[in-house]
C-alpha cells in the first residue's frame, strides 16, 4: 500500500529554519511523474510549494523562491523541504505528494508549520 509520512514540522520564530522530511513506502519516487510539497493555510486553498518532475526540474512557488530548497534521495526513497528565513505567512499545514506514480497519486497526512513574529 502506498504511503507518505511527513515529519519535521513545528513552531519557529520568523527568520528561523525547519526541514520537512517525507518517507515513501509501497512505491518508489523515481516511478512518479512528479513529487513535492503543497501547503494549506487556514481559510485558504491548498497551494503548490515545490515540485520535482521526471525531467529533473524543480519548480518553486514565487513566494518561497530563494528561501526553500527541495531535495530527494532516490536510494532512500525520501524527500526533504529545507525552509529558511521563514515568514509568518509560511504558517500552514504542509503536505508531501507524489503524482503520476504508475497511474496513482499519493498524499501524506500533513505536518503543521507555525511561524511566529
Amino acid at each position: 500500500q502506498e504511503q507518505l509520512v511527513e515529519s519535521g514540522g513545528g513552531s519557529v520564530q520568523a527568520g528561523g529554519s525547519l526541514r520537512l522530511t517525507c518517507s515513501a513506502s509501497g512505491f518508489l519516487f523515481v516511478s512518479c511523474g512528479g513529487t513535492g510539497w503543497y501547503r494549506q493555510a487556514p481559510g485558504k486553498e491548498r497551494e503548490l510549494v515545490s515540485i520535482f518532475n521526471s525531467n529533473g526540474e524543480t519548480t518553486y512557488a514565487d513566494s518561497v523562491k530563494g528561501r526553500f530548497t527541495f531535495s530527494r534521495d532516490n536510494d532512500k526513497n525520501i524527500q526533504w523541504l529545507q525552509m529558511n528565513n521563514l515568514k509568518t505567512e509560511d504558517t500552514a499545514v504542509y503536505y508531501c505528494m507524489a503524482v503520476g506514480c504508475r497511474g496513482r497519486n499519493s498524499w501524506g497526512q500533513g505536518v503543521q508549520v507555525t511561524v511566529s513574529s
